[in-house]
């Protein structure tokens, strides 16, 4: 019988990781005008045999902070004693951003259209540069956790390209409610990891500066089985769907306040609605007004503004276009409630 294959060193900045360790390494960005210095912090773990290198990566958006919370939950689950390969998780990569409670960088700057980043240009540019030859360069592919942006949620969902078929077959695995076809944009980490070879698959769930207990158990759930699927943890073989077949959507829009007032919503978030449906009422303060909000054709609701007070033109609810909407939503809602009531199966299979 043939000897099992042992994993070669891992190096990242110098460091170096043996077969079986688990480190925490330190990627100097910068110093705050208090000489405190700022770092992107890597945490390592290197399994004994070989395998693919995944990379888990958080608060790009430095106010999304569900994602801080599954890469905590993850780097304690007893699993990662059998990983084969590699995986590289970063819980904050917006340093800055998370300590002021920001989506953007100290200079306004999403970071998500800094990518892939220039060493002499802008802080924000930099720490881009800095996790692409880091992080990115030696990854075979990458989970990158997000949330709704502040006063939005958003259901537990997955985004990817549609012609890459490692996107099309781990976000199966991960497996959210529903998958949305999404294009590339400029400056962004998906757009510049595509370029360098490495597909990136983004989770999208909750709400910014909040911690969602379903988002987070859908989110533990689907990178689990991601590194099973890729074989980085034993039991790829046995993947159970929680949620049924695997619903991708290749549109979606979001609805926009027709009127300013007091939006009064009628339909939840993972809801399906109709063609021409009353999805939420615009009144204006004194009651003299009432002004209604329709779905422009059937499809389910994925995202939604937590605010009652709407401009005109605010985006108020992005609803996915799918085929059998009416099936979906049973199925976003028993996926909803297994999120809730079952903590303890944390690999869904």
């Amino acid at each position: 019988m043939g000897r099992t294959a042992k994993n070669n060193p891992f190096v990242i900045n110098g460091d170096t990781i043996q077969p079986g360790e688990r480190k925490t390494v330190n990627l100097p960005i910068t110093k705050l005008y208090t000489h405190t210095p700022v770092s992107l912090t890597v945490h390592v773990i290197h399994g004994n045999n070989p395998g693919p290198c995944l990379f888990v990566s958080a608060a790009i958006h430095g106010d999304e902070l569900n994602g801080v919370e599954i890469i905590r939950r993850l780097l304690n689950h007893p699993g990662l004693r059998n990983l084969h390969g590699t995986l590289l998780a970063v819980p904050v990569v917006n340093v800055l951003g998370f300590l002021h409670r920001s989506r953007y960088f100290p200079d306004r700057r999403d970071l998500n259209r800094c990518f892939p980043g220039v060493s002499r240009g802008s802080l924000a540019s930099q720490t881009a540069a800095l996790f692409m030859e880091s992080i990115v360069a030696p990854s075979t592919c990458g989970i990158d956790l997000h949330t709704g942006a502040i006063h939005r949620s958003n259901l537990p969902q997955t985004r990817g390209l549609s012609d890459d078929p490692l996107i099309n077959e781990i976000s199966q695995a991960f497996n959210t409610p529903i998958h949305l076809h999404t294009q590339l944009r400029e400056g962004s980490l998906r757009l510049a990891a595509h370029e360098a070879g490495v597909p990136v698959l983004l989770y999208e769930a909750g709400e910014a500066l909040r911690l969602d207990e379903a988002s987070i158990r859908a989110g533990l759930k689907g990178v689990l089985r991601v590194m099973r699927y890729l074989k980085m943890l034993p039991g790829g073989s046995k993947l159970k769907k929680v949620c049924g077949e695997w619903c991708a959507a290749h549109s979606s829009r979001w609805i926009r306040a027709p009127v300013s007032g007091i939006a009064q919503s009628v339909k939840p978030i993972g809801a399906r609605v109709q063609e021409g449906e009353v999805i939420a009422y615009v009144y204006n303060p004194l009651g003299t007004e009432k002004v209604d909000m329709v779905a422009p054709k059937e499809g389910i609701i994925i995202g939604c503004s937590n605010l009652p007070m709407v401009n005109q033109g605010d985006a108020m609810f992005h609803i996915a276009f799918v085929q059998d909407a009416e099936a979906l939503e049973d199925k976003v809602q028993e996926t909803l409630e297994l999120f809730h009531e079952d903590p303890d199966d944390e690999y869904g299979a």
